[in-house]
């Protein structure tokens, strides 16, 4: 099984950014655990702050892999290029988001990417990625 995370833009910037809304953990040493708890999941992840590089990666892993988790960050809320790329795949995709979207401002409400997502996960901290992880594993893990 492999699984492909792809986050979008300032999510290089966890555990730096905003610590008292995304917490004092980088993405990269929570992915080594993410790795470690789903050893038998193939799990990659992606990073980029350009909207086109990552629709130029869910049309690349789309077809391919068993699931794509996506953050895309500021995106989610604009990128109409984004959820036509997660419709046109065939790839189950679940949307995750760090903070709680809809206790923030009004304009974070609104999910653009959702309409096109198996699910959609949000608040729950990093946590939100393990829960997609075991949605789409089946709770594949040890």
């Amino acid at each position: 099984m492999k699984i492909i995370i792809i986050n979008g833009p300032n999510l290089n910037l966890l555990g730096k950014r905003e610590t008292d809304i995304y917490g004092l953990e980088n993405f990269e040493s929570y992915f080594e655990k993410l790795k470690a708890e789903f050893f038998n999941v193939t799990l990659e992840y992606y990073q980029s702050n350009i909207e086109g590089e990552i629709i130029n990666k869910i049309q690349e892993k789309g077809f391919t892999y068993d699931g794509i988790i996506i953050n895309a960050a500021g995106f989610s809320h604009t990128s109409i290029a984004i959820a036509d790329a997660i419709a046109a795949v065939t790839t189950p995709v679940i949307e995750v988001h760090i903070s709680n979207i809809f206790a923030r401002e009004q304009f974070r409400h609104n999910l653009v990417t959702a309409t096109s997502v198996k699910g959609v996960i949000a608040g729950l901290g990093l946590e939100s990625y393990r829960l997609a992880i075991i949605q789409l594993s089946g709770n594949t893990r040890h």
